[in-house]
């Protein structure tokens, strides 16, 4: 399915998630805020390129770019969340209602972009095998912090093999701009996770027998943030409901 497909589809129909979809090319995360918190938001993301990698920036009002060309970011993601000084308000099906000619998008980089990579590397993503949204979990690291926004960033995890592992490193390392290599391998106590059953986002994965649990910076940190620093407003997307854009994973990929 190409984007421009996937994004019609979504304008209509929720899905458990977008991983698996529009392989080849990239997805991202939304955070959207009042333009009066766009460059602490730019900021934050600079000192925090790792959860928070931008792939484009939409002016004040706009709500197409080249990343989604005929495209209207209010409408083209599967579900939305909506949070109130911190609070989550809302959970819609279209943002259209909450966007004003003020408001400033972000889109940031996804990990979903990467595994197709993967799986074209022979290494397996149970989440995908288990048709089921990646899990997602608050850590205790934190990020710097610039102007208002300030908290702790939030990692998805996936369970590789553990003959894979470095291969999986490997193979993400070359993206960094949708995340990178993981930031942490192993016992998820050491950064602030009790209970792999339980995330705080997306859903619990079935960890196979002989696997390992990777934790890849994650894109829903902003949501993290948002919860912490309680600005007005903010339009997000659904943990693992991604705009699927129209750049092609590779454009991210370095050598």
């Amino acid at each position: 399915m190409t984007p421009a497909k996937a994004r019609a589809l979504f304008r209509t129909t929720d899905v458990a998630t977008t991983a698996g979809f529009s392989a080849g090319f990239a997805q991202a995360n939304l955070i959207a805020l009042d333009r009066r918190y766009a460059f602490d938001f730019l900021l934050f993301a600079q000192r925090n390129p790792k959860p928070c990698p931008v792939l484009g920036v939409l002016e004040p009002g706009q709500v197409s770019s080249d990343l989604l060309a005929g495209g209207d970011i209010r409408t083209d993601i599967p579900a939305y969340r909506v949070y109130e000084r911190g609070s989550l308000i809302d959970e819609p099906l279209t943002a259209s209602s909450y966007w004003t000619e003020d408001t400033v998008a972000f889109l940031i980089g996804c990990s979903f972009t990467f595994e197709q990579a993967l799986l074209d590397n022979g290494v397996p993503l149970p989440h995908i095998e288990q048709g089921k949204n990646v899990a997602m979990y608050r850590t205790n690291i934190d990020c710097e912090p610039a102007g208002v926004f300030s908290g702790k960033m939030v990692v998805s995890m996936r369970p590789i093999p553990a003959s894979l592992v470095s291969d999986a490193v490997r193979i993400t390392s070359r993206y960094p701009a949708v995340h990178g290599a993981p930031v942490h391998v192993g016992d998820p106590a050491a950064i602030g996770i009790s209970d792999l059953g339980a995330p705080d986002f997306g859903e619990a994965i079935d960890i196979p027998p002989g696997a390992v649990p990777v934790f890849w910076a994650c894109g829903v940190t902003p949501q993290s943030i948002v919860m912490s620093s309680k600005p007005d407003l903010a339009i997000c997307h659904a943990p693992g409901k991604m705009l699927i854009t129209d750049a092609r994973d590779l454009v991210y990929q370095v050598p």
